[in-house]
């Protein structure tokens, strides 16, 4: 497959610079083209599920632009969000990350909501994120909206620490052609893409994307394979829009000494939106999601998925703008067990519905709050309360003071109720919870957004979170293989015996120190104090829980435009020590520089980790992979 890719490669770069012909279609925009202010009244739709600026956010809001990816050169969706200072992002391996807010990292994250244009990715296996398997065209994201802290009430269980939203463009911003390529020591990619008129006036694009990923130096053979085709259609009429979209994927990620996880899988996702005679507006979405993953040694899973999701907008009198809406998900989901893994029922039906409202209210010209609950019925625990409170006061037409209270939940998954590993002796040596209930988090945050100069604007977030219900392995005597035949022996259980306490800082900054150079910095401090419960008898850990998160993180990247034709990207980041497993603390280095021949070519040598050879950022020393330094070439045309 290596071979075919990179003939493939070599095919689109010899035909690269040929000419960009007149019907071109330039779909990326210059970051440096925007003002502060403009940035600042971008529009945003993950706060409240209604369009607002993001200057009045009254969230800890980080927006990644489409140029900004572009100007860093990220191909991969790990890679991008790396660009936001509210996220910790870490490389165990080739195709594995750890990516969390506000703490509680792990490769299998469950604390996160990840949606792409609004639909979840999250796997019920384990109420995470499987990476491997998550892409899209770098070209069209529009933009991406990570919030770190609860959004539980608007989007449901599972948004405890922090939402991320993908949003591409709509077909009416990706016309014609993109073809795109990368080509490095250990990965590679291509790109191509077509946008098109359709009959009856709407607008499509289609892609094609393939991209492969090698371990690093002491792990040959082990990485990434990945092939990803799709489509998206838009539709406007009047006030109603409509949108279409449809992704097919397989991949592979090999690891030394660990076997093969292989995946395939597929979703649709169709929108309708608009506004009716009385000036409310309504908006309804349908997903369907299948996908197959088999593990060597752990076993399969087949997961069918499908969820129905409505929205409702009104004004209320002259002080009262009221969201309301309801969602229902329905997953079938199989799990054929391994020589180490097996989970009971082998078939499930889970099921989530829930309603929520929203109201924000002005009490006056500069001062407004939000109050607003979500209802939510799962299988294992049934109904959650989700209830949030924000207070946002314009001080002055260039800041905004702004203090939340929320609750939310991370529901069971069928990891916490379902699993069972198996011991060598015979029976299991750890097995779910009957009883394990949702983890619970109460949540205090206090917030100053501001443009003091016209060149310079910041962020600044305090929060503290006091977590209850954590889950935690508790010893159980031994007892027969209940609830299926085994050899008895002693083993362990998850339960809810865990507590913690989270004390922090996020402060990100812009300055214009030129009309074509931007300086973006962003740091988070943060004290995580995680223990157990009287009469816990935890095994996970030596002492309390484990949670591997640095004390703090901090980010400066430089966008410089040196000419018309040249660019310079460059960004420096530093991440504190990793406490369990110990990890050492690191500073890098990414720089790319860009030379554009022609409005729509665009040449670049893009360096990344460059002040080392290698470093670790993530997982025990005997699994993790060291992170190398890595150059690549990049090649990307429009026509």
């Amino acid at each position: 497959m290596r071979k075919q890719l990179f003939l493939i490669q070599f095919i689109a770069c010899a035909g690269l610079l040929h000419g960009a012909g007149a019907r071109a279609n330039v779909d990326q925009t210059s970051l440096l083209d925007f003002s502060l202010e403009q940035l600042s009244d971008i529009v945003v739709s993950s706060v409240s599920r209604q369009p607002a600026r993001l200057a009045d956010a009254p969230v800890s809001l980080y927006v990644i632009a489409g140029a900004d990816i572009a100007r860093a050169g990220a191909r991969s969706l790990p890679e991008a969000l790396r660009l936001a200072p509210n996220l910790q992002v870490a490389r165990s391996d080739g195709g594995t990350y750890a990516i969390a807010a506000r703490g509680f990292a792990s490769t299998i994250e469950n604390k996160l909501l990840v949606m792409i244009d609004g639909r979840s990715v999250y796997s019920p296996l384990f109420s995470g994120v499987f990476w491997d398997t998550q892409d899209v065209v770098m070209e069209d994201i529009e933009r991406i909206e990570v919030i770190s802290g609860p959004g539980a009430t608007i989007w449901g269980a599972n948004a405890v620490n922090g939402v991320i939203n993908i949003i591409t463009r709509n077909a009416a911003n990706s016309q014609g052609a993109l073809l795109s390529l990368d080509a490095g020591r250990r990965e590679r990619g291509v790109t191509a893409r077509q946008g098109g008129k359709l009959d009856g006036g709407g607008l499509y694009r289609v892609y094609v994307k393939a991209s492969d990923i090698d371990d690093f130096a002491d792990a040959p053979g082990g990485g990434l394979e990945r092939r990803q085709a799709g489509f998206r259609s838009d539709w406007k009429s009047g006030t109603s829009a409509a949108s279409l979209s449809a992704d097919a994927y397989r991949s592979s990620l090999h690891r030394r000494g660990g076997g093969e996880t292989r995946a395939t899988g597929a979703n649709l996702l169709g929108r309708a939106s608009g506004i009716l005679a009385g000036g409310s507006d309504w908006r309804i979405q349908a997903s369907l999601d299948h996908t197959e993953r088999v593990q060597s040694g752990t076993g399969s899973q087949r997961l069918d998925m499908v969820d129905l999701d409505m929205q409702h907008g009104m004004r209320l009198g002259a002080s009262h703008s009221l969201v309301w809406g309801g969602g229902y998900r329905h997953a079938w989901d199989r799990v054929s067990g391994g020589s180490l893994l097996a989970f009971f029922p082998a078939d499930k039906n889970l099921r989530w519905a829930n309603v929520f409202a929203q109201d924000k209210i002005q009490l006056s010209s500069t001062l407004r709050m939000s109050i607003g609950v979500k209802l939510e019925h799962n299988t294992y625990t049934g109904l959650e309360k989700l209830p949030s409170m924000r207070m946002v006061w314009n001080a002055s037409p260039t800041s905004v003071l702004w203090a939340a209270a929320s609750r939310s939940v991370r529901a069971p998954s069928r990891l916490d109720r379902d699993m069972y590993l198996r011991s060598a002796r015979g029976g299991y040596s750890i097995e779910g919870g009957p009883d394990f209930v949702a983890e619970t988090v109460r949540v205090l945050e206090a917030g100053f957004r501001a443009q003091p100069l016209p060149s310079v604007s910041y962020s600044l977030t305090v929060f503290a979170s006091d977590y209850d219900r954590l889950r935690t392995l508790e010893p159980r005597a031994p007892m027969p293989g209940a609830p299926i035949p085994g050899v008895p022996v002693p083993g362990a259980q998850f339960a809810n015996m865990g507590e913690a306490n989270t004390r922090g800082l996020e402060f990100w900054s812009r300055w214009q120190a030129a009309p074509r150079w931007r300086l973006v910095a962003g740091m988070v401090l943060q004290d995580i104090d995680a223990g157990l419960v009287a009469g816990s008898r935890d095994v996970s850990a030596a002492a309390g829980i484990g949670t591997n998160d640095p004390a703090s993180y901090w980010s400066l990247r430089s966008s410089h435009e040196l000419s018309d034709q040249w660019q310079a990207e460059l960004a420096l980041r530093r991440v504190g020590q990793l406490p369990q497993p110990l990890v050492p603390a690191y500073y890098e280095l990414d720089l790319r520089m860009a030379w554009q021949p022609h409005r729509n070519v665009e040449v670049a040598l893009a360096g990344h980790n460059l002040l080392h050879r290698s470093h670790a950022e993530f997982g025990p020393a005997a699994t993790r992979r060291p992170i190398e330094r890595a150059v690549s070439l990049q090649l990307s045309a429009r026509f």
